[in-house]
């Protein structure tokens, strides 16, 4: 019981951190703060706690696991010695099958059925809490196609808002994930709590932005852009008329299909080079770091700065000490570090313990996302704009950061 109230009250010192760093407090809308804290705790009581919840995250982990397996027959293909094996290294079990699954969601976005599911559940997102259509159509957009790509489809309503929308979607963007490597999540963590993680993480990423960075929107500028692949056209809607884009040709299919999968290629290539270099970076760090004190490491450092916010989470003081270290260690690397380690033990940790884990590791809040992430903008946006993203660093970072233990802590109340 002391832990559960311990867990309860983390979350409104999360909370209370993202408001005590509030750029214009009295801005704040508290009442859709309200709904959305509430609709969350539902969700994660619903989705972990409820028979048919618990069978609807686990039907989809299935589900993509299930896609997982039918990649590995084009791997198996061309590499029979990779997969045909007890134990498959993490470049096959978890980075190759994006191969497939990347071009599996770009052909859904080719033919327009994953903007429809986008543009709608925004929709209705955007009815329910209050907040602006554009970035709760956002928060579901890059939920599904990640950070970078779910800016780059929205380039032209970026260009069109004011900066300081513009800093909320940066902002936004840190707590992300793509549905098209959940399959590789659910190959090295509890599937459940990965699939639980992806809805909560939307609203949070709404509701801390919304308190770091509250922007007071009008009528006229609260448009929906509508996904076109690589630019985005903002159709004109009652009572918020925005100029419509000239739509550009449609690429054709087999054209298209072929820069999906030489871009997943790349993907695969990009994360396979970070979790090398991280990982040995980290090994080194750790090697210099004991030359001054055998006790010396990364993950002690990490672990003692982040301590007091994994304790707040509800676990005893040995537990959250081991969870601050690879809170940390994510931060400084990436969630695929931080999962290769634990794969083989998370079912040997506490049901409360690996419930939160797995869902802080379900985002791309680390160093180098800040950098795609202005990256991106830079060649979206005019200087000015980029700017203001660029002097706000350390409030992407706190979003990333605050969201993911947001999320851990409303997940963790239900699971113990």
């Amino acid at each position: 019981m002391f832990y559960l109230i311990v867990n309860i009250i983390g979350i409104f010192v999360f909370l209370c951190v993202a408001f005590l760093f509030s750029k214009n407090k009295k801005q704040i809308n508290w009442r859709s703060i309200i709904i959305m804290l509430v609709i969350n705790l539902v969700l994660a009581w619903f989705l972990t706690s409820f028979s048919v919840g618990t069978a609807i995250v686990k039907g989809a982990a299935d589900g993509f696991n299930w896609l997982v397996d039918v990649a590995y027959t084009g791997i198996a293909f061309a590499l029979p010695s990779w997969v045909h094996m007890k134990n498959m290294d993490f470049v096959t079990s978890a980075l190759l099958p994006i191969l497939m699954i990347v071009p599996l969601f770009d052909i859904l976005t080719y033919i327009g059925v994953l903007p429809f599911i986008i543009k709608w559940i925004g929709r209705g997102l955007a009815k329910i809490t209050g907040q602006p259509k554009f970035e709760s159509f956002f928060a579901v957009e890059m939920m599904f196609l990640g950070n970078t790509e779910a800016l780059a489809v929205s380039s032209l309503q970026l260009k069109q808002m004011k900066g300081q929308r513009d800093l909320t979607l940066a902002m936004m963007s840190m707590s992300c994930v793509t549905a098209s490597i959940l399959g590789a999540y659910t190959k090295m963590m509890p599937g459940q709590f990965i699939l639980t993680a992806v809805p909560i993480n939307i609203i949070n990423a709404i509701i801390i932005t919304s308190l770091l960075n509250p922007v007071k929107v009008t009528p006229e500028e609260d448009t929906i852009a509508k996904m076109t692949g690589s630019a985005a056209e903002v159709p004109a809607e009652v009572g918020s008329e925005v100029p419509a884009s000239t739509p550009k040709k449609r690429e054709p299919f087999f054209s298209f299909l072929g820069d999906s999968i030489l871009g997943a290629g790349r993907l695969v290539l990009i994360i396979a080079a970070n979790v090398i270099a991280f990982v040995a970076l980290a090994a080194l760090i750790d090697k210099l770091l004991k030359l001054v004190n055998p006790w010396l490491t990364l993950e002690h450092i990490l672990g003692i700065v982040m301590f007091p916010f994994a304790w707040l989470t509800g676990l005893n003081v040995q537990d959250a000490f081991k969870f601050a270290q690879y809170m940390g260690t994510k931060l400084v690397t990436n969630e695929f570090v931080v999962m290769g380690k634990v794969s083989p033990v998370i079912n040997q940790f506490q049901p409360h313990f690996r419930a939160m884990l797995t869902v802080f590791l379900t985002s791309f809040a680390n160093f180098s996302t800040i950098g795609m992430v202005i990256g991106a903008f830079k060649g979206i946006v005019n200087k000015e704009k980029n700017d203001l993203i660029s002097s706000n660093v350390g409030y992407l970072l706190l979003s990333g950061i605050l969201v993911s233990l947001l999320s851990s802590a409303i997940v963790g109340v239900f699971v113990w």
